[in-house]
């Protein structure tokens, strides 16, 4: 039987680059968000996610979904998969790393090796609609 790990994340675009956050001790980088606590909603974890790692309050009236993607999960098993639910949306406030955050870089599309599978597929998206360069 397969495992899926559930997955909420942010797609932010600024200049054809995407923000991503690369972990303390990690060297894939990855698009900002987190797994949902019980009972949470998709836009209940996007904001408390986006607020623990990267200091910055999401406007929840912008939130727009953009996307779900799943692809076998970086350093686990055969079989566990990451389905990611992607959402854009505006914030407020100053980005910066917090959490288990150490740096938050922009990316664009020929930083696609470093980043996990599932973020591949969302490279590959966005790039196809010329919205990551």
């Amino acid at each position: 039987m397969s495992k899926i790990i559930d997955k909420i994340a942010w797609i932010y675009i600024e200049n054809g680059r995407i923000l991503g956050a690369r972990s303390q001790g990690k060297e894939i980088c990855y698009i900002p968000g987190g797994k949902r606590e019980p009972g949470e909603t998709d836009e209940q974890t996007l904001i408390r996610e986006i607020k623990e790692e990267l200091s910055v309050n999401i406007l929840p009236e912008t939130i727009s979904y953009a996307g779900t993607f799943a692809a076998q999960a970086d350093g686990k098993p055969e079989g566990v998969s990451v389905q990611m639910t992607c959402y854009t949306a505006e914030f407020s406030g100053e980005l910066h790393p917090d959490a288990e955050i150490a740096e938050l870089v922009w990316l664009t599309y020929q930083d696609r090796e470093r980043v996990s599978l599932v973020s591949r597929i969302i490279f590959d998206r966005l790039h196809e609609e010329k919205l990551l360069m």
